[in-house]
């Protein structure tokens, strides 16, 4: 018989110190010694006002990505550490994992000794792999295969958007006397991004003491059948239009094409992001037979303010209007945390002392590398 699922912790790990919008150049540099031309445009649109980096103001790293990820795990069991021996699954997603291999799951499994010989699973992809990792406990757990898993997602990029990783592209832009900066689809993401992790302690019976939120349900989709890539890392376009793996790149091109960062397509992102979401939250409720009126919080996962109205608008369109009072996010406070950001929503939102049994939670975490989502509903009990 399928069991029940219930969150029953959340947990957050934030590196360093809060940075403030006037402080990124002096943690990330200046590309050729020039001022960003886009910074300004884009944290205006984004609506950031703090996040955080696991870097120190001369580029260093503090933390992995395992490490943040192992340091979230931890916070779970505050109170009894040894009970992270009890543990039987551990599921981790990452769209920045600090080595091509071993695994993301497996690193953070090997900062945390205090755990037992268990079985580690690292979703990939981007903003949704956090949420595939959470989904591959859920069932897990729902089948009756384990009875205590954790969940997490975390990011480590901002090591990635430092000036150092543009200077060779910007200087053979130079020698070959074009415009000296990055291009706007790299230089776009530099403002948008941040590091952090967070996890969330999974079981099948929910709390004898405080909240659980349950886990009614869980849809994930890809449009990637219908579209070209839109965000991505390790690759390029070509002139033809086809997508092109950094193996077969020369080796040079890997540093003079800054082929390591993150790009972004942003026409084709504004064009697809918000339609292909609201197409699978149609055909999610209308499978689940759920009315959106019933929803108390609805946690978006958004990369810009900039998509909360062309969201509410379209909601509004199909009938789904989701008031202002419902919407729960901490994108200003936390940054963009990619595959992190659903998971630092939960948590302050769980530990906050505002939920009340009853109270239905929609969450929506698009991805735009090649457009992917994943909508789930907790119901607090």
């Amino acid at each position: 018989m399928l069991k029940e699922v219930f969150i029953n912790r959340a947990s957050a790990f934030l590196p360093n110190e809060a940075i403030l919008n006037h402080e990124l150049e002096e943690y990330l540099g200046y590309v050729n010694n020039k001022p960003s031309r886009s910074k300004e445009l884009i944290l205006r649109r984004n609506g950031i006002k703090e996040r955080y980096y696991a870097i120190t103001k001369d580029g260093k790293a503090t933390h992995t990505n395992a490490e943040m990820t192992a340091n979230a795990v931890r916070g779970l069991f505050n109170d009894n550490p040894k009970e992270l021996a009890t543990i039987d699954l551990l599921s981790c997603g990452t769209s920045s994992p600090d080595q091509l291999m071993p695994s993301h799951g497996v690193m953070v499994h090997g900062c945390l000794p205090e755990t037992s010989n268990i079985e580690v699973v690292s979703p990939s992809g981007v903003c949704c792999s956090g949420m595939h990792a959470l989904k591959y406990a859920f069932m897990s757990l729902k089948i009756g295969d384990k009875k205590k898993a954790v969940a997490t997602g975390s990011e480590r990029l901002a090591i990635t958007m430092t000036s150092d990783n543009y200077e060779d592209e910007v200087q053979k832009l130079i020698e070959l006397e074009e415009n000296p900066y990055i291009g706007f689809e790299k230089d776009f993401l530099r403002w948008m991004l941040s590091d952090g992790a967070g996890a969330l302690m999974l079981e099948t019976e929910k709390n004898p003491n405080g909240i659980s939120l349950r886990i009614d349900w869980m849809e994930a989709c890809s449009f990637a059948n219908k579209l070209e890539p839109c965000m991505y890392m390790g690759g390029d376009r070509l002139e033809n239009g086809e997508f092109q793996s950094y193996k077969d790149f020369e080796a040079s091109d890997l540093t003079t094409k800054s082929l390591m960062s993150i790009k972004q397509d942003v026409k084709l992102l504004s064009e697809n992001i918000v339609v292909l979401g609201n197409e699978l939250l149609l055909s999610s409720l209308k499978k689940h037979n759920v009315n959106i009126a019933e929803v108390t919080y609805f946690l978006p996962h958004i990369s810009s303010y900039f998509f909360k109205q062309p969201i509410a608008d379209i909601l509004k369109a199909d009938g789904l209007d989701i008031p202002d009072e419902k919407w729960f996010t901490n994108l200003d406070t936390k940054g963009n945390v990619g595959a992190g950001s659903i998971y630092l929503m939960i948590e302050e939102l769980f530990n906050s002392g505002k939920l009340k049994v009853g109270d239905k939670l929609l969450l929506m975490v698009p991805e735009s590398s090649r457009f992917s989502y994943v909508y789930t509903w907790l119901t607090v009990c």
